[in-house]
């Protein structure tokens, strides 16, 4: 089939090699220009890159809704339009435009964990599994049939950045089988049960904000989603944000108010947590390593000299 590919970041790249390493004839890529945004500068192997030392015609467009490019996929003649991590939204004139349509590749197991970010969503919110879900691109987002999903376990130390690595290597098998079911006629698409649908935001400085009255077992999973190279968990500490770079859940349950910087146990500093924590029946969050504005990291009980004080939401 003649392929368009629509990508960026790791997720493009790895869809593009796929591509390239299959029986397909890839004909055009259509990929974003280098960002700014933190997120953005993340796991950002070169989908244009790639597609330049194959020879492979390269558009970089933001939003694809200019006459250039429309005339452009028109002339290629796709068979198929190949997705991934494309961040805005396609109109039907592109995405229904091949005799095959757009096949989507994304990294969650749809209908839950549509949109942005979903593997620290799904990590910060305890899912036992993540995956990966190639389906047909329609008028809503993320809600199109499903031809192939494939899963794997989230373990109970595991950090988004480990989540990236299971599923960024689904990619390639998932791009190649989805393909060469479509291509042979043996695709079976499944309809998305639309009441079990759930749909994410892009995150911003403020999703890695610290709020002290999750419970503990909560706060430890947030912590973990941000692990570096993403931005980090963040609170404020007598007026200056420090950033939790690894924590656990205490042994101990401890009672207060939320935030207090409490009492060291093993190897960190307990900080109080939980709308209730007042009940004494908490754990609180056994911080173990903070990151200060400069950079510099520090073993919490280091940092935390003196206990007593709280972290806070805000300077």
């Amino acid at each position: 089939m003649r392929v368009v590919m629509f990508g960026y970041q790791t997720w493009g790249h790895r869809t593009l090699q796929a591509l390239l390493d299959s029986a397909h004839e890839v004909v055009l890529v259509v990929t974003h220009p280098k960002s700014d945004h933190a997120y953005e500068k993340i796991w950002d192997d070169s989908v244009a890159d790639l597609a330049e030392q194959h020879g492979v015609p390269v558009l970089l467009r933001n939003r694809p809704g200019d006459d250039e490019l429309l005339s452009t996929l028109r002339a290629v003649e796709p068979d198929i339009i190949v997705a991934n991590n494309w961040r805005t939204w396609l109109p039907p004139e592109i995405f229904a435009l091949p005799p095959h349509g757009t096949l989507n590749v994304h990294d969650s197991l749809l209908p839950t964990y549509a949109g942005f970010s979903p593997l620290i969503w799904a990590l910060i919110n305890g899912e036992p599994e993540v995956g990966v879900t190639a389906h047909r691109m329609d008028g809503e987002l993320d809600m199109g049939d499903v031809v192939l999903q494939r899963s794997v376990t989230v373990d109970a130390t595991d950090t988004a950045t480990d989540l990236f690595r299971k599923t960024v290597d689904l990619i390639g098998p998932i791009v190649t089988d989805a393909l060469e079911q479509i291509a042979s006629g043996t695709a079976v698409w499944t309809e998305q049960d639309r009441s079990k649908a759930s749909f994410f935001h892009k995150r911003s400085v403020e999703d890695s904000r610290i709020d002290w009255s999750w419970p503990a077992e909560d706060l430890e999973r947030f912590v973990r989603a941000q692990s570096d190279p993403y931005p980090n968990a963040f609170t404020h500490h007598r007026g200056r944000r420090i950033r939790v770079v690894s924590a656990a859940v205490s042994e101990g349950r401890y009672g207060g108010t939320p935030g207090r910087i409490f009492i060291r146990e093993g190897d960190g500093v307990v900080i109080v947590a939980g709308a209730d924590a007042r009940s004494g029946r908490n754990h609180g969050l056994l911080v173990k390593r903070v990151r200060t504005e400069d950079g510099t990291e520090l073993a919490a009980t280091d940092y935390f000299r003196t206990m007593g004080g709280y972290l806070t939401h805000r300077p």
